[in-house]
């Protein structure tokens, strides 16, 4: 579940051509125009699809040096919301999401690979429940161009999918509900 934050952020590196230098972005949380949502099999009879309300992050990107992009993003692991307040509770505790003692997931870029065609794959390290691995984020670059208000943006949406046990998730229910995946949508807002 965390891991769809840190996917989140990964994204951010567009590669649409506009400026030749490096442009810093900060992820619009405020204007909720960014989403990380995660999706995880109930048994292998249906899904649960979550989200996680509260985080933050910023990138960096030059179009012309897609390689030297900058990713990083902040996950409040409290604010997981599944829709269901039990569920929740039990999403926090010491099963899943350890939040007592692990309150952030954070995932910082490593390198940012262009696939052609608006196409990225973002690499870097996701630390949740404690526990610091490398991920890779599929993503894609949506637009970037001036607003109404006179900034500038820039968006894109990602996918990655990674095993709970991977970041020390001890609750196991069973081989169909193992892995979870994370999808965001992130729009950034040029500083």
């Amino acid at each position: 579940m965390k891991k769809h934050l840190i996917a989140a952020i990964i994204g951010a590196s567009l590669t649409l051509p506009i400026a030749a230098s490096a442009a810093d972005y900060v992820i619009d949380t405020q204007g909720a125009h960014a989403s990380i949502q995660f999706t995880v099999s109930h048994l292998g009879y249906g899904f649960v699809v979550g989200r996680f309300n509260e985080f933050s992050g910023d990138f960096s990107f030059d179009a012309n040096k897609l390689a030297d992009a900058k990713v990083n993003v902040n996950i409040n692991t409290n604010s997981v919301d599944s829709n269901h307040a039990e569920r929740d509770k039990h999403l926090r505790s010491e099963d899943f999401l350890n939040t007592s003692k692990f309150p952030e997931a954070s995932f910082t870029s490593t390198s940012v690979v262009d696939k052609g065609n608006n196409q990225f794959v973002i690499n870097g390290d996701f630390t949740l429940n404690g526990v610091t691995k490398p991920l890779a984020i599929d993503a894609v670059a949506i637009g970037q161009g001036k607003d109404p208000w006179g900034g500038f943006r820039a968006g894109f949406s990602g996918k990655t999918t990674f095993a709970m046990k991977d970041f020390g998730v001890k609750m196991d229910l069973g081989p169909a509900s193992a892995n979870v995946e994370l999808a965001f949508v992130v729009e950034g807002i040029k500083q």
